[in-house]
C-alpha cells in the first residue's frame, strides 16, 4: 500500500527522479553531483511549500493515514510500566478502548485511549477504532479507579465516532457517552486529553471532558465527521473534502476557538514519519500541563474543568426593535 496521500504525489515523484539519477551516475560513473544538488534543493522548497500550506481537506486525509501511531504506539513510548486492564465488568472487553496503569516520568497515572486497528483484521476486531458502550463503560471503570486512588489521567482520542449500529443502541450508546461526560466533569484529579487523529462526534467527546484538551498538528476534532456531515448536507459521503473545509475542524482553528489549549508540533510530513519524535514531543506536552495541574486540589480542578468548558464560543446580544 503506497503510504503517500494524493497531495504528496508531486513529491514523490520528484524523490523518485533523484533516486533514479543517483542510480544511473553509480551504474554508469558519471557525476551528476550539480543536477541532484539542484533536484534536492527543488525537493526542499517543494516539501515546505506542501506542508506549510495544508487545506482542511488534507489535514483531515493525514490524520487518517493508514501508518498514523496509533494510542498504543504512543503509550508503549510516552510510558513505562504499562499494565493493560480489560473489561467493563459488565458486558465485555471492546477492544476499541484500551487502557491501564502506566508512569509518567515516575509517576503512576492511568491512561486510556480509542485504539485502531494495524490491517483489516485488526481493523474489524477493534471496530475501527469506534467503540460500543461497553468500551466507553470500560474508560470509566478505569478513570473511577484513577480518581479513587488520586491517579492523574491521561486520554488519547483517535475515533471517527461512536460505533454507530444497532448493537451498540440496544446497550445504551448515548447513555454511555453522557455517564462518562458527567463523570469526568466530576473527578478531583488532572485529565489531560490529547487528540492524535481524528476526533469525531461524541465517541471522542466520551474520553474527552478534560482540564486540558491537547492537539497534534495535523489532527482533527469534530462534533460529526466530514463524511457524516457531507452526508447530511449535500446526500453525498463524497462531499466530505468540501465540508471539512467549512467546519472548522483544524487544531489551529480549534485553538482560536478556546476548545484546546496547546498544539502539538509534528514533524514535517506527519507523525508517521518519525514516531519516536512525535512521542517525545506530546510527553513533553503532557508532562508540562500535568505539572502545573497537580499544583490545584480537587476542588480546585473540578472548577478549572468547569470554566474550560464555560468560556468556549463567542457569544453577543441584539436588540430587538
Amino acid at each position: 500500500m503506497s503510504s503517500e496521500l494524493p497531495f504528496e504525489r508531486p513529491l514523490a515523484e520528484l524523490r523518485k527522479k533523484i533516486d533514479e539519477l543517483k542510480h544511473f551516475g553509480a551504474e554508469k560513473e558519471i557525476d551528476f553531483t550539480d543536477e541532484i544538488g539542484r533536484l534536492e534543493e527543488r525537493y526542499k522548497q517543494l516539501e515546505v511549500e506542501t506542508y506549510s500550506n495544508m487545506t482542511a481537506a488534507q489535514i483531515m486525509h493525514m490524520a487518517r493515514h493508514h501508518q498514523r501511531p496509533t494510542s498504543l504506539d504512543y503509550i508503549n513510548t510516552v510510558f513505562t510500566d504499562f499494565i493493560e486492564l480489560h473489561g467493563d465488568r459488565l458486558f465485555a472487553d471492546d477492544m476499541a478502548i484500551v487502557g491501564g496503569l502506566a508512569k509518567l516520568n515516575g509517576i503512576p497515572v492511568t491512561v486510556v485511549g480509542h485504539q485502531r486497528g494495524k490491517d483489516t483484521k485488526d481493523n474489524i476486531q477493534r471496530f475501527f477504532g469506534s467503540p460500543h458502550p461497553e468500551g466507553f463503560r470500560k474508560a470509566l471503570r478505569f478513570m473511577q479507579q484513577a480518581n479513587k486512588f488520586g491517579r492523574p489521567i491521561i486520554t488519547f482520542i483517535d475515533t471517527k465516532g461512536a460505533y454507530p449500529g444497532d448493537t451498540a443502541e440496544a446497550r445504551g450508546q448515548s447513555e454511555a457517552i453522557a455517564r462518562n461526560l458527567r463523570e469526568m466533569a466530576l473527578f478531583g484529579v488532572p485529565i489531560i486529553c490529547v487528540v492524535i487523529g481524528e476526533g469525531g462526534s461524541g465517541g471522542a467527546l466520551g474520553l474527552g471532558v478534560g482540564n486540558r484538551v491537547l492537539m497534534l498538528e495535523n489532527a482533527i476534532y469534530s462534533v460529526i465527521s466530514p463524511n457524516g456531515a457531507a452526508s447530511i448536507l449535500w446526500k453525498d459521503a463524497s462531499k466530505a473534502d468540501q465540508a471539512a473545509e467549512a467546519m472548522k475542524i483544524t487544531s489551529k482553528d480549534l485553538l482560536e476557538f478556546g476548545v484546546i489549549e496547546d498544539i502539538i508540533p509534528e514533524p514535517q510530513g506527519g507523525a508517521h514519519r518519525d514516531k519516536a519524535m512525535q512521542a517525545e514531543s506530546i510527553k513533553e506536552a503532557i508532562w508540562r500541563h500535568l505539572q502545573e495541574l497537580q499544583q490545584l486540589t480537587p476542588d480546585q480542578l473540578r472548577e478549572d474543568r468547569y470554566q474550560k468548558f464555560r468560556k468556549i464560543g463567542h457569544f453577543g446580544t441584539a436588540e430587538l426593535e
